[in-house]
């Protein structure tokens, strides 16, 4: 009777959601395959974008519930190794060691804080491991969260540049809008689209691939314009195309935009905890796309959990 292969949990604590993947790798093909996934939305972030940011008691308190919740999901599979990472909400905080120590104490785990480049690194390796982009040699990768968006280039497979830019959706809502819950002004997305274009020309990444090299997008966002596009087309997200261009993005912000935060938190496929930041990750993305001159963005689920998955599953 063939062995079965072990499985290893991956807990991806995010600044707006904290996620798990349970992953193995096959045998036979050397394919890692996943035996579950899920995502909450915690929010832990709050406050992000101040000067001296801190995590708040509330959202320490709906971090620790998810990940607890997340562990308990993860227990059936017996995975031999659990893995806790947590990226720009507590890397930045200064009460993030607080966060680290009260999970630990409560669960057993300790919390890996990646730096920017072991994130945007890890990402990278994740997308490797997606078999839809197996024929792909030239292509960026742009991963958009809450607190960061970590942008690489790829020459023949091998990462030539990645950067980690404090550009994410809940701390660029928090800096320019003062009020979510209204509908954005034409000037406020003016000021985040120009902050954005600022912040990747200081940040010296360049848009230097053949012109035939392709544009990934991971991240929520880019996963939830396609959810949005399904919905409307009476699709599920595994049945609508990965490809999701620019006049899709425009227009989902022409549409999201205009309206206030009640009526946005009804949209079929957006999940009502995104609404208040789901703008301005599309403007920020829009922004992105307009210095590169890319039609659009192909979406991918393989991306940070994937790359750590396939380190602790590594012969």
């Amino acid at each position: 009777m063939p062995s079965v292969s072990p499985t290893v949990a991956i807990l991806d604590i995010g600044s707006n959601s904290i996620k798990i993947l349970i992953a193995r790798r096959d045998p036979a093909t050397g394919q890692l395959t996943a035996e579950k996934y899920k995502t909450l939305d915690a929010r832990i972030s709050t406050g992000i974008s101040k000067a001296n940011p801190r995590l708040t008691e509330d959202a320490m308190t709906r971090g620790l519930a998810a990940i607890q919740e997340l562990l308990a999901d993860a227990a059936p599979f017996s995975p031999a190794k659990i893995i806790l990472v947590a990226t720009s909400a507590v890397r930045d905080a200064a009460n993030g060691s607080d966060f680290r120590a009260r999970v630990l104490a409560a669960t057993g785990h300790p919390i890996r804080i990646l730096s920017g480049d072991e994130e945007a690194a890890l990402i990278g390796r994740g997308l490797t491991c997606d078999p839809a982009l197996a024929h792909l040699r030239d292509f960026y990768v742009f991963d958009l969260g809450g607190g960061s968006l970590e942008c690489l280039a790829f020459r023949d497979r091998q990462i030539t540049q990645a950067v980690s830019l404090q550009l994410g959706c809940v701390r660029l809502t928090e800096r320019f809008i003062a009020d979510p819950a209204q509908p954005l002004s034409p000037e406020t997305i003016a000021r985040i689209a120009a902050h954005t274009r600022d912040t990747l020309d200081v940040s010296g990444f360049r848009f230097d691939l053949p012109p035939t090299a392709a544009t990934i997008g991971t991240g929520g966002t880019v996963t939830t314009a396609r959810t949005i596009l399904g919905q409307r087309a009476g699709k599920e997200l595994a049945d609508t195309d990965t490809f999701v261009s620019t006049a899709q993005l425009r227009e989902l912000l022409d549409f999201t935009g205009q309206q206030p935060l009640a009526t946005r938190r009804e949209i079929p496929g957006l999940p009502p905890a995104r609404a208040d930041v789901f703008p301005t990750a599309l403007i920020t993305l829009l922004a992105l796309t307009d210095l590169g001159h890319f039609p659009g963005l192909h979406n991918s689920l393989y991306n940070l959990r994937w790359g750590l998955a396939a380190d602790a599953l590594s012969p």
